[in-house]
């Protein structure tokens, strides 16, 4: 009986393994697989003593993207200033539009959709023009042409005593 009850709990372990998937399929998830035509591209390249250049295109989707820029001489470098726009539509159909510039000073970006600080409230932009100038302008040290002696001092020992008590 006992053997019995031992096969029979091999029998159905075998057959739960065997009947398992053996192969991992994936769930496929829909992709956009259609094709967004660019309508419309311009390029020119750097060219000039400035290195001048410009590219612009349109999609199909209604994307479109602008930049030119140009090598601008400060101290021993050129860095590129550019200047640009892009606009889109987002997937919530807000139309997006991106105004930018980049130079020596960084990258600035300009629009409707990104966020910006709230205005500072009117009493306290008025107590801070109040404020007196916290950061104090140096004040010039007294000079003296004449050597000073050095100082030396002798420290003095202090009491010691086996036990802690004086």
């Amino acid at each position: 009986m006992n053997s019995l009850l031992c096969s029979l709990a091999l029998a159905a372990t075998v057959a739960l393994v065997a009947a398992r998937p053996q192969v991992y399929s994936p769930q496929a998830y829909p992709t956009q697989d259609k094709f967004i035509p660019i309508v419309r591209y311009d390029n020119s390249p750097p060219a000039g003593p400035n290195q001048a250049y410009s590219f612009s295109f349109e999609t199909g989707n209604g994307i479109q993207v602008q930049e030119q820029g140009q090598a601008k001489q400060v101290g021993n470098e050129a860095p590129v200033a550019a200047q640009g726009a892009s606009a889109y539509t987002s997937p919530e159909g807000v139309p997006i539009t991106l105004q930018w510039y980049a130079d020596e000073t960084g990258f600035h970006a300009s629009g409707a959709h990104l966020p910006t600080p709230p205005p500072i409230p009117e009493e306290i932009a008025r107590a801070i023009a109040t404020l007196p100038k916290l950061v104090e302008e140096p004040q010039p040290i007294a000079y003296s042409a004449a050597p000073v002696a050095p100082q030396y001092y002798t420290p003095t020992p202090a009491p010691y005593n086996r036990y802690g008590r004086k």
